[in-house]
């Protein structure tokens, strides 16, 4: 049994799982800075309540299992990534302060800068992840088995570039949700709101699959696609994954110009699969490394009999943790009440 394997799935699985979930919400954070009003941007946090806080466990599961699973990955990659995973921590926390803050306030002055609060927690949290990514995807410097590069390698043009891609696609990813949680104008919004979100989303996923390839060979040669040269017996293989975010992204279209009956909850699926086809091509662009392109995950594993014995703790909680969020989700599934939100 190849234990780290196994593992190295269980945490790609809790990643995307938090992309999808957790984005989610943190998009409709974003969305709040450009509510029309009070009323719609409580209709907007009252779609995420029941579950916005539980989206963040698989966060932890991701970072806790990278840790003990891959305790030489995490010791390289935590301190490449102090600055923008403390940046993403303090959003984390300012932003849930300002979620339960703003309800209570009293004083417009006071409302107005928790709302903000919300906001930018929420718009700070989606860009440091994005630096962090776009930060991993270029690799960091290794010296043996320890980092060896500044604390500002993560910021450079091709990070920036992913950043503003992560924000776009949690927006949308929210946009999409409003569509399947609210009714009348304020459905209407998210729409087109989610149009724009989308039309930036399918920008972004050509810049930034292009600069992927740019940033070492081995990603070209992985794809047998370069800006001279085309290995069609290895691009044929693997140009359904991307056909498949490209397919996605107008069917996305689609539904949120109502050229068809569609079900509101189908635009969100949509969204998602976009989410996974990038992240399916970015898996296929660096593995097996886990810290590119230095370390891979076999390099990087705990023991097996530590590996063996997470496992089966984890086999027994993760099955727990994915039926109560499904639970949760299907219990409030329905449209939100506008005069159930919460009212200032």
């Amino acid at each position: 049994m190849d234990l780290p394997l196994i593992w190295a799935i269980l945490i790609a699985g809790a990643v995307m799982l938090y992309v999808v979930l957790d984005g989610m919400d943190l998009g409709i954070g974003i969305l709040t800075g450009f509510a029309k009003n009070d009323e719609e941007r409580n209709l907007m946090t009252a779609s995420i309540e029941p579950v916005w806080d539980g989206n963040e466990t698989w966060l932890v599961l991701g970072g806790g299992g990278l840790m003990a699973a891959f305790p030489l990955a995490y010791a390289i990659l935590m301190p490449a990534f102090y600055l923008p995973v403390l940046f993403m921590l303090a959003a984390l926390i300012f932003r849930g302060v300002a979620f339960e803050f703003r309800h209570k306030a009293v004083r417009a002055r006071t409302r107005f800068f928790w709302n903000n609060a919300f906001f930018i927690g929420s718009l700070v949290a989606a860009l440091s992840q994005g630096l962090i990514l776009g930060g991993f995807i270029q690799g960091v410097d290794v010296e043996g088995r320890s980092f060896a590069g500044g604390t500002f390698d993560w910021l450079t043009p091709f990070s920036l570039l992913v950043a503003v891609s992560v924000a776009v696609g949690y927006v949308l990813l929210g946009a999409c949700w409003l569509v399947l949680k609210t009714e009348g104008e304020a459905q209407r919004r998210a729409r087109r709101r989610g149009l724009l979100a989308l039309i930036g989303v399918a920008v972004c996923f050509a810049a930034v699959s292009l600069a992927t390839l740019s940033i070492d060979p081995r990603v070209t040669a992985r794809w047998g696609f370069s800006m001279s040269s085309i290995e069609p017996e290895k691009l044929l293989p693997l140009s359904p994954i991307p056909l498949a975010g490209m397919i996605l992204v107008v069917l996305a279209g689609r539904d949120l110009m109502r050229k068809n009956k569609a079900p509101d909850w189908r635009p969100y699926l949509f969204a998602v699969g976009v989410f996974l086809s990038g992240y399916l091509g970015l898996a296929i662009s660096l593995f097996p490394y886990l810290v590119p392109f230095e370390i891979d995950l076999w390099q990087a594993a705990a023991r097996d009999n530590a590996l063996a014995l997470m496992l089966a703790g984890g086999g027994i909680m993760l099955p727990v943790i994915l039926i109560y969020t499904g639970y949760v989700y299907s219990l409030f599934w329905g449209k939100v009440d506008p005069d159930e939100a919460y009212h200032d």
